[in-house]
């Protein structure tokens, strides 16, 4: 089973995975980018009023195979 590297963005810092999960497809690198984004957003929010998350997904070789963002942006409204 391929072996799959999620490196992640919190709007500061970079992680790289170096461990990596091995998984099936690659609809399945998928939904696990995409299911990564708002554990990611809520470690890091409430600080500030906006952050852009993002995942990136390497396969063995070092090739970006799924990049996934999310824009997150609070705004105050006026009275």
């Amino acid at each position: 089973m391929p072996r799959y590297f999620f490196d992640t963005f919190n709007g500061r810092d970079l992680m790289r995975d170096d461990m990596g999960i091995e998984l099936d497809d690659l609809e399945r690198v998928r939904i696990e980018a995409i299911d990564a984004l708002p554990d990611l957003a809520r470690n890091e929010l409430p600080d500030g009023d906006e952050h852009i998350f993002a995942v990136q997904v390497r396969d063995e070789q070092g090739r970006v195979v799924y990049s996934a963002t999310l824009d997150f942006k609070g705004k105050w409204s006026s009275p």
